[in-house]
């Protein structure tokens, strides 16, 4: 059989949680849901044991029995939370309202289905249990959405797990790992969500380790090499922005970067602003670079380039993503196009390409691992 990798790709790439868009006033024939449970039972299985028992709630009385459980466990948070964050723009403002939503109408799904495995999570960090069954639970969600239907990938109830236990008769011994209210869509009109590139989240070899090209050969300069980290900061994105951009911020930290000047003094930074960096490192000794903001979006995005902008030598990034009470500071450099002390290093040896680029990047991870760590200590202090 000959497989057709758009519409493989398109199921992939569209199912998510649907709450606001389940259709709860069109049954579900039971057996579309068993097979969609024999399409997860295909899901790999750790040691080949089949220990995993799926729970289909259709009965009236169970289902309002388990919709009280929900609302108790975290459904009458998330509708206060909906209340109170309606019209302000929150970043989780409509999260919270799909999720009340469910809260409020769980008992209305025609199906409600429970994954479960015969064992209990010891915490031991061996593999075997949740590993065997959460990938099937996954595809469950995936045969429902190819068939038109839909779910929601819920784990609030489970907190309550003795009194699920009990309305569901299950067995001392066994673990629930979800719930999922089983319902047809309204519409089939799924489009994949906004994410984040995989360039700038999968690292090759070293935690960290971009490449903007390739990865034919990765540690080359013409692949575009880079560093990326990350930080969580406890404060809000005005006072994360306010240091982010303060040019000589970093200094304080890092043991490469010495400090900045603005070539021209202006009352807020603008892109096709310029300054002068300075630094110094034990190998490559002194040196200055002019860099000029090429990338600016005001509480989100900072960035700036050196050398020439047209090809730069380096692109410096940073990047504000609000997770609701807590800010994440991203930090990346993309080395080249252009030239720059490095190009210059690796044309008088270039059989040590590849190590020069991974010596370079480590150094350069280590000052911006310690960069953003003074920027979450002063944050936080």
């Amino acid at each position: 059989m000959e497989l057709d990798p758009k519409s493989v790709d398109y199921v992939l790439s569209t199912t998510r949680s649907v709450r606001l868009r389940l259709d709860f006033d069109r049954p579900v024939d039971p057996q579309i849901i068993l097979d969609c449970i024999d399409i997860a039972e295909q899901a790999p299985t750790g040691g080949n044991i089949g220990s995993r028992r799926w729970i289909v709630i259709t009965d009236h009385k169970k289902k309002a029995q388990i919709s009280e459980l929900y609302l108790k466990s975290a459904g009458n948070w998330m509708i206060a939370a909906r209340d109170r964050l309606s019209g302000t723009g929150h970043p989780n403002e409509r999260m919270f309202k799909s999720a009340a939503f469910l809260a409020e109408n769980l008992e209305k799904s025609p199906a409600i289905v429970i994954p479960s495995i015969i064992g209990i999570h010891d915490n031991s960090g061996r593999p075997g249990l949740f590993d065997s069954v959460i990938q099937s639970a996954w595809s469950f969600c995936l045969a429902l959405r190819s068939r038109g239907l839909g779910t929601a990938w819920t784990t609030a109830i489970l907190s309550e797990a003795d009194e699920l236990k009990e309305i569901l008769d299950l067995p001392e011994g066994t673990t629930e790992i979800a719930m999922f209210p089983v319902a047809w869509t309204k519409g089939l009109d799924f489009k994949p969500a906004p994410r984040t590139s995989s360039r700038e989240i999968t690292y090759f070899d070293s935690y960290g380790m971009t490449f903007e090209n390739g990865p034919d050969q990765p540690f080359v300069f013409s692949n575009g090499p880079g560093i990326a980290v990350d930080v969580d900061i406890a404060a809000s994105k005005k006072e994360v922005w306010e240091l982010m951009t303060d040019i000589n911020f970093g200094s304080k930290f890092s043991n490469e970067f010495v400090g900045a000047n603005w070539d021209e003094e202006s009352p807020s930074v603008k892109l096709g602003d310029t300054f002068t960096g300075r630094n110094q490192n034990e190998h490559i000794g002194e040196w200055s670079a002019k860099c000029t903001i090429d990338v600016l979006e005001l509480g989100r995005l900072f960035g700036w380039c050196t050398g020439d902008i047209s090809s730069p030598g380096a692109r410096w990034r940073y990047e504000l993503f609000d997770l609701g009470g807590t800010v994440r500071v991203r930090h990346r450099v993309i080395l080249g196009p252009g030239e720059s002390g490095l190009t210059r290093i690796i044309a008088e040896n270039p059989q040590n390409e590849s190590k020069i680029i991974r010596n370079r990047l480590s150094t350069l991870r280590r000052n911006m691992q310690m960069v953003l760590d003074g920027l979450k200590a002063t944050l936080e202090d």
